[in-house]
């Protein structure tokens, strides 16, 4: 009878542990990833049995139109995404200073974690209809804004209906939404450093600020990158909260909604397949940039 060496029975536990994950893999996103490229190639309505091919059609009607100049353009929806994306940033700031601040036992601090948190375990539709009713002309805003004498900043037409601040209005209301989850996450790696780093540093006299540049950013550089990107894909698939609060009118369609409208509202499947491949190639770019920029170098010394 053939025995087999420990090698040779540690290769095959491997496989026979990675089989069904690669096959889940394979199933569930890289066959749907080939066929979502493959419906981008045709002009299929969703009903037809038959695809027709028109090759790289979709992608040249995505790039005719320039975003920049035409509301209309398909695109132009990406560029709302940049309001996100400025949100983002701001989310992340705020989340490692809140991070920063509670991680020194601030008093109540476990109460103030619990605040910041609560926002991200509500229903996404109940959080979307309180700012809904929040940002009315004469709503709980424009009612805060005269009872501390800034009236001045009320806007005349409604925050939802000025298209020129509705998109940071909702912006406004995504970091509302998001910002426990990046608090808990900058929290948890906060806890992880040591301590006695911070006692060594405060007896060598170095200043919060020294003890957060090299102390704390080197301890939470992987996290931060990993947030980084978190953030900006969530960016690009913001959905919920705009398609709830102004059913994306006024210039806040974003990318997905105008990728969904495509697909379905237009019964063009094809387009809506190469919005979405357009997308995924963005998010790959921007991964292979977060990890050149925060991955761990290999090396030695």
């Amino acid at each position: 009878m053939f025995k087999m060496t420990l090698k040779h029975q540690q290769r095959v536990i491997i496989v026979s542990f990675l089989t069904i994950p690669l096959i889940l893999l394979f199933t569930f996103s890289y066959y749907p990833a080939s066929q979502l490229f493959y419906i981008s190639l045709t002009d299929w309505d969703g009903y037809a049995p038959v695809k027709e091919f028109v090759g790289f059609d979709n992608y040249a009607e995505l790039l005719e139109e320039n975003p920049f100049t035409s509301d209309d353009a398909p695109l132009h929806s990406l560029l709302v995404c940049g309001y996100y994306c400025v949100g983002a940033i701001i989310q992340l700031c705020l989340a490692l200073w809140f991070a920063v601040l509670i991680n020194t036992k601030l008093m109540g601090h476990n109460l103030f974690k619990t605040l910041i948190f609560i926002p991200f375990v509500l229903n996404s539709v109940a959080a979307s209809m309180v700012f809904q009713i929040f940002y009315q002309v004469d709503g709980a805003l424009d009612s805060f804004l005269k009872s501390i004498g800034l009236s001045d900043l009320i806007v005349s037409q409604g925050w939802l209906m000025n298209s020129s601040v509705v998109n940071w209005a909702l912006v406004a209301a995504s970091i509302w939404r998001y910002l426990g989850f990046n608090l808990i996450l900058f929290y948890g790696i906060l806890q992880s450093i040591p301590q006695d780093q911070y006692e060594a540093a405060r007896i060598e006299g170095a200043n919060e600020w020294q003890q957060f540049r090299y102390i704390t950013l080197p301890s939470i550089k992987l996290v931060f990158g990993l947030q980084i990107l978190l953030a900006f894909v969530g960016s690009l698939s913001v959905f919920e909260i705009p398609y709830i609060i102004t059913k994306g009118a006024n210039g806040t369609k974003t990318f997905v909604m105008s990728t969904i409208e495509n697909a379905f509202n237009f019964n063009n499947f094809g387009l809506a397949s190469a919005m979405a491949v357009i997308l995924l190639v963005i998010v790959i770019f921007f991964m292979i940039i977060q990890n050149l920029l925060f991955g761990e170098k290999k090396g030695g010394r």
